[in-house]
């Protein structure tokens, strides 16, 4: 049987070792959650590392706001993926829009390019384009994508699940598609009878951290 992957997004150590201690399979570490979480500085994502022994993704956004960067700020995303690496975390996550919010492929390549052998994670930046089913077939010529988050472009993932549906149908098991948008424990089980996605994401997804 296939273990279901619940993924913790916490921002502090303590809400690390809580989210292991209920459940979670693993976490994404985020600084500033309440503007959608930026990177995290090294001390954090250390002492993370000292405490939990669940893989962590750590999220590569210089900066709140819009997903478009320039070359000052994608600089800094490669800086950042290279301090993942140096320390050993199991992944980034990321995301990059055109002005024109279709997903910017030659950046997203470059930067999955410099996160290898990492895990690579395409956040919910996907939600924003016009069709996150049609963005996820570019996704997939990417061969160093492991995971989209997405809640299928809609606010949350219950509105989302039929494109989540569609999504998970279309990755054919290339990508792991992770479902997110109010999932708690409250409504896990019945968000994943109509989705059956193998990995979902949360801040309360095993619980209030």
């Amino acid at each position: 049987m296939n273990v279901i992957i619940k993924e913790a997004c916490v921002e502090s150590v303590a809400q690390a070792i809580k989210a292991e201690a209920l459940g979670a399979n693993r976490i994404e570490l985020c600084a500033e959650w309440e503007v959608g979480g930026l990177t995290p500085s090294r001390a954090l994502i250390e002492l993370v590392q000292k405490e939990v022994s669940i893989p962590i993704r750590v999220m590569i956004r210089p900066r709140a706001g819009d997903f478009t960067y320039n070359q000052e700020e994608f600089q800094q995303m490669l800086e950042s993926i290279e301090l993942c690496k140096e320390l050993g975390v199991e992944g980034v996550v990321f995301g990059v829009l055109k002005e024109d919010l279709t997903l910017d492929i030659p950046v997203i390549t470059k930067l999955a390019n410099a996160a290898h052998p990492l895990k690579v994670v395409v956040h919910k930046a996907i939600d924003e384009t016009k069709s996150p089913v049609d963005s996820l077939k570019e996704l997939l010529k990417i061969k160093k994508i492991d995971t989209v988050l997405t809640s299928g472009g809609k606010e949350n993932a219950y509105d989302g699940a039929e494109n989540l549906r569609k999504m998970i149908a279309l990755s054919a098991n290339e990508i792991e598609i992770m479902a997110q948008g109010h999932i708690t424990t409250v409504n896990f089980d019945e968000l994943h009878s109509l989705i059956e996605a193998r990995a979902y994401h949360g801040k309360n997804i095993v619980g209030n951290i």
